[in-house]
């Protein structure tokens, strides 16, 4: 698709048609905005104003290392800045560069990952670290399809990459941009909708500077999460609130448009805390292609001979998944037999060895909380 804006100052009507007559719409459901070159230019000094002025001070900033930026953008995936920062600083002192992190197992690195969730981002920079290490020496290509082409490494992260740590004048749009654009553009789409997605990254392709498109991008993701928030936007503060065609018409809170949530799926089932003879606890693996797939788990059920008692229950929310775990403890040590690939006998102090779900981490702490009662 031909970008949106262009170098001249060509104008589009409210049906997406230029004025020398060419077709620029996306979607037969939502219009192209009227915008100039003067607007691109004004509003890209505006947003680089105050970015300089007001951005936050984050570790993933003070560095250029592509790797490093690599990291941060694929935690930072559904994920508050607050909770990443802990989790990048632990993740990048334990696997530096992209060939410690291709040398490491999957457990070491799932277990470094552990607790920040959505487990296959971890695995997939596993493997994409490995192809970086054997084909490429270690170092992040800055070729924009060879970029892409790296497990995990979709158009957004792509273009993070590419125009912050390598200065290349590409576009990212994620919830935050797409907010900022709808309500600059006043443009009603849903992020859910595949062909509303192509028309603001046609925007965001347009709108990218060729000097200095990563502090450009990042400006609008700050922007974004800081001052056009989802609810109680602070449009006083926001710097191109003079342009932003859904608070001139007073309509900030129809933009964009709101996306369906999935109904909750409660999800009932049980967790043993299974001791043995020493103390020990039994983990088992949770099978591949299933939900968090590869993490260690507790048993569902108590094994033959072993009298299990109730602990209590846990509650625990996976995305739409809404987990009620009654939690039981095994009340006579068993006998411990071998373990293997799939089962494990871990004592207590190692537990943090292992990348455990959430919901056997609490399960554990209410097992030996009614152990200790």
């Amino acid at each position: 698709m031909r970008a949106v804006l262009s170098r001249r100052a060509e104008k589009f009507d409210g049906e997406g048609r230029a004025s020398n007559g060419r077709i620029v719409r996306a979607s037969t459901e939502m219009r192209v905005p009227i915008v100039d070159a003067k607007t691109v230019r004004a509003l890209r000094a505006d947003l680089l104003r105050w970015y300089r002025k007001n951005r936050r001070d984050l570790p993933w900033r003070r560095t250029s290392d592509p790797y490093r930026i690599w990291i941060s953008e694929t935690m930072l995936q559904q994920t508050r800045v607050s909770v990443v920062i802990p989790y990048y600083e632990k993740f990048t002192a334990r696997f530096p560069d992209a060939a410690s992190l291709a040398s490491a197992s999957v457990d070491e690195v799932l277990a470094c990952w552990a607790g920040l969730g959505y487990y296959r981002r971890a695995r997939l920079l596993k493997r994409a670290a490995e192809k970086v290490a054997t084909d490429y020496g270690g170092a992040l290509p800055d070729a924009p399809a060879v970029l892409a082409d790296l497990p995990g490494i979709g158009r957004y992260t792509a273009g993070a990459i590419l125009s912050i740590a390598f200065g290349r004048p590409a576009a990212v749009l994620d919830g935050n941009v797409f907010r900022v654009l709808s309500r600059f553009f006043a443009l009603k789409g849903s992020w859910r909708r595949s062909a509303d997605r192509t028309v603001f990254w046609t925007l965001a392709e347009a709108l990218v500077p060729k000097r200095t498109p990563g502090d450009f991008n990042q400006a609008l993701m700050e922007l974004g999460a800081l001052v056009c928030k989802p609810r109680d936007p602070v449009c006083p503060a926001c710097p191109i609130h003079a342009r932003c065609k859904a608070r001139l018409t007073g309509r900030i809170d129809r933009f964009p448009a709101p996306s369906p949530r999935q109904a909750a799926e409660i999800v009932a089932g049980s967790r043993h805390v299974i001791l043995d003879r020493e103390g020990r606890i039994l983990l088992v693996r949770r099978p591949e292609g299933g939900r968090m797939e590869g993490l260690w788990d507790l048993p569902e059920s108590a094994p033959r001979g072993a009298r299990a008692e109730k602990a209590g229950i846990v509650r625990h929310s996976v995305l739409r998944f809404r987990y009620v775990i009654d939690v039981f403890l095994a009340s006579r040590p068993v006998r411990a037999r071998k373990g293997g690939d799939a089962r494990r006998w871990v004592a207590r102090e190692d537990l943090g060895s292992y990348a455990l779900t959430g919901m056997a981490k609490k399960a554990i702490r209410i097992g030996l909380g009614a152990k200790r009662r």
